[in-house]
């Protein structure tokens, strides 16, 4: 079911379980205070705040337009939280994030999907390279596919580094006209043989309202940091007027993904 105001918890950070050593920003298994599991992601760690915006606005746009992504939560650090850890670089790690992060469900026993062994139907790929496109993805390759097999079916995982124009903050409505180059490397790209079905579809879903309503997600405290923006509402609203001229302008990141399936199939 595809909700239009969609709703984050607040859990409390109650015990540091075990690093989850993959890529430069050190997430970890924490435990909360509601005695669920969860993948917890720094604000103090790699790309600090602009990471969990990524991952909070492209997990809940996934969300939205129905496929599957682990239950997103903030996830509040206390200032006492990492006094006793004894890694010193851990305990550096959780000082630079008291306060309040971004968390997503653990699934405990899923697999790391494999195009080798798990297959993919044509509607279900399209919508992950549709979606890829639109957030402009690079970190779904054969290499590195942050795609989990849980209970039979597919998750979506990892979206830190979306949005990547955010790191320099160029031209956003020239950004969002720009066909997604990387597509080439998608892993589920050869498998995507409905990309203008899933555009007419998706394009319907992510009404301005809809938009507004994962953008308004975006936490003040993740907002503060260097920007070219005034004030905190400023700097939430370049992601809307991001995504909806991207929305608009889908028709030239489909047929570039398209261009770049043909020159694999």
């Amino acid at each position: 079911m595809i909700n239009n105001s969609p709703e984050l918890r607040t859990v409390q950070v109650t015990r540091y379980v075990t690093p989850l050593r993959e890529g430069g920003s050190l997430p970890a298994i924490v435990e909360a205070d509601d005695d669920f599991l969860y993948a917890l992601k720094f604000r103090g760690a790699g790309q600090g705040e602009k990471a969990l915006i990524a991952e909070l606005v492209a997990g809940e746009l996934a969300r939205a337009l129905g496929l599957r992504v682990p239950e997103i939560v903030f996830a509040y650090l206390d200032e006492a939280f990492g006094r006793t850890e004894p890694d010193e670089e851990i305990q550096d790690l959780l000082r630079a994030s008291e306060g309040l992060n971004l968390a997503v469900h653990y699934l405990s026993g899923a697999i790391t999907f494999d195009s080798l062994v798990n297959t993919v139907d044509a509607r279900l790929a399209s919508q992950i390279v549709w979606l890829d496109c639109l957030i402009t993805n690079v970190d779904r390759t054969p290499r590195n596919t942050n795609m989990l097999m849980w209970h039979k079916e597919l998750w979506l995982i990892d979206h830190g580094a979306a949005f990547y124009f955010h790191h320099s903050w160029p031209e956003l409505e020239e950004q969002a006209r720009r066909p997604f180059a990387q597509i080439k490397d998608h892993v589920l790209l050869p498998q995507a043989s409905e990309l203008e079905l899933v555009d007419a579809e998706f394009r319907q879903i992510l009404s301005l309202e809809r938009i507004q309503a994962i953008v308004s997600l975006i936490p003040d405290a993740w907002l503060t940091g260097d920007s070219p923006f005034a004030t905190a509402e400023e700097y939430r609203q370049a992601y809307f007027h991001f995504l909806v001229n991207r929305v608009a302008a889908s028709e030239i990141f489909v047929k570039a993904a398209q261009h770049a399936r043909k020159a694999l199939v």
